[in-house]
């Protein structure tokens, strides 16, 4: 065998091993999910070999008829997941990333060095709100809003004190680890009142909202940003939908502003998600996620362990480690021996350093789409709570991971896919 095909079936051993980690392993990343299998046969095709720079009936490259076709079904199922009007709201599918999708529309609706007020990374804001090293921080002056120190809930009256001293041109709403719901209605007033454009970042609340199992950010928000790979559950990437009358600045920040040619194949991929987010089972799915969630969080407790705000009203949990002489770091790590997958994560007014924080993150929506419910979440935050109770515990660990796999073979994944 030559070393390039050497190579090359060590690349495609790799893949087999992840897939099989992600059968075996309990995946509780609350940003993590599965794509259906229809969604991995889009974005696995050809359509990865067409450049289609430009937007549907303008294009700078020709042979687009299809691309252009399946462009335009994304589009309108992305209105209509959500009960959209085409007439009043515009729908853009070429962001290659939740990033991207908000930085499109802070160019395309403010200039450089802007002031936009959005929560802080410690109370649970993304990197794209604001963080000094990122991009958002560094072209546009942040200032920040978080939660109460007590019930680490919003104090909407608080963000409008903030944002009256503050006046910023854009208030961004939406969190990648807030327990609690969104109420994008005030958000939308407390916006209006300080004249600022609203953005609602849904990104991880997105299939929740489809569902009826959160407040939506519509009709109220002027943009909504999503990635479409978390409760969406489609493909890696995001989409930007916004007022009629904005759409034409937020296609121009996308292409030609931040990317060339979009990613066809991934647009594709969307397009069947979208579709999929529409049906009874999707929803169904998403009402159990939040179900899930909250069933684990009441059995986390009672087994002493201490949940940021006490609660989950979504699909994520915060869990405060600090009462367990641990770091969240070694916290995710010690679950990880176990095959439990979650994530090291600041708490608000963390005194710890982000690279090893006091808390850890999870969630339910990949173990919601497996087919777990009330009785395995019970089963497995008993597991949880064992293992950060007794970390250096190896043979606990062993036991546990014995009885994940004996639990995911219950609730198979990716049975039929094959290279």
């Amino acid at each position: 065998m030559s070393p390039k095909a050497k190579l090359f079936n060590g690349v495609k051993k790799l893949i087999q091993q992840e897939i099989t980690r992600q059968q075996q392993g309990l995946v509780m990343i609350a940003s993590e999910n599965y794509a259906s299998p229809d969604v991995l046969e889009a974005i696995g095709t050809p359509l990865s070999n067409k450049y289609s720079e430009g937007y549907p009936g303008k294009r700078y490259y020709t042979g687009n008829e299809f691309i252009d076709k399946i462009e335009n079904i994304a589009k309108e199922a992305a209105l209509k997941m959500f009960k959209l009007s085409a007439d009043k709201w515009q729908a853009n599918v070429q962001p290659h990333s939740g990033s991207s999708a908000n930085l499109a529309v802070y160019l395309g609706l403010l200039k450089p060095g802007d002031k936009i007020l959005a929560l802080d990374l410690g109370a649970g804001g993304h990197l794209t709100h604001g963080s000094k090293v990122n991009f958002s921080g560094r072209l546009f002056e942040f200032s920040h809003y978080s939660v109460d120190p007590k019930t680490h809930k919003f104090d909407y009256q608080e963000i409008l004190r903030i944002a009256k001293r503050e006046k910023p041109k854009m208030i961004v709403s939406g969190a990648t680890a807030y327990t609690q719901q969104i109420n994008f209605k005030k958000f939308s007033q407390i916006a209006k009142s300080v004249g600022a454009y609203h953005l609602a970042d849904i990104s991880h609340v997105a299939g929740l909202i489809i569902a009826g199992a959160h407040p939506s950010p519509f009709p109220e928000a002027d943009v909504v940003t999503t990635t479409t790979h978390k409760t969406l559950r489609g493909p890696r990437g995001a989409i930007i939908i916004c007022k009629k009358e904005l759409a034409k600045n937020i296609d121009k920040a996308i292409f030609p502003g931040l990317q060339g040619g979009p990613l066809e194949n991934i647009i594709a991929g969307k397009a069947i998600a979208f579709i999929e987010a529409q049906t009874s089972q999707f929803k169904k799915d998403q009402i159990q996620t939040v179900k899930n969630a909250q069933v684990l969080a009441e059995t986390l407790k009672s087994n002493g362990l201490k949940l940021i705000a006490d609660s989950t009203e979504n699909h994520l949990i915060l869990i405060d480690c600090r009462n367990l002489n641990i770091s969240g770091k070694v916290g995710a790590e010690v679950l990880a021996e176990a095959g439990i997958y979650t994530n090291a994560n600041m708490i608000p007014y963390d005194p710890a350093m982000p690279l090893n924080p006091s808390g850890i993150r999870i969630g339910t929506p990949a173990l919601t789409t497996r087919g777990l419910k009330d009785k395995e979440m019970k089963i497995i935050g008993k597991w949880i709570a064992d293992i950060l109770k007794n970390p250096n515990n190896k043979k606990l660990k062993s036991k546990i991971k014995k009885d994940v796999f004996k639990l995911t073979k219950r609730f198979p994944v990716y049975q039929n896919f094959k290279l």
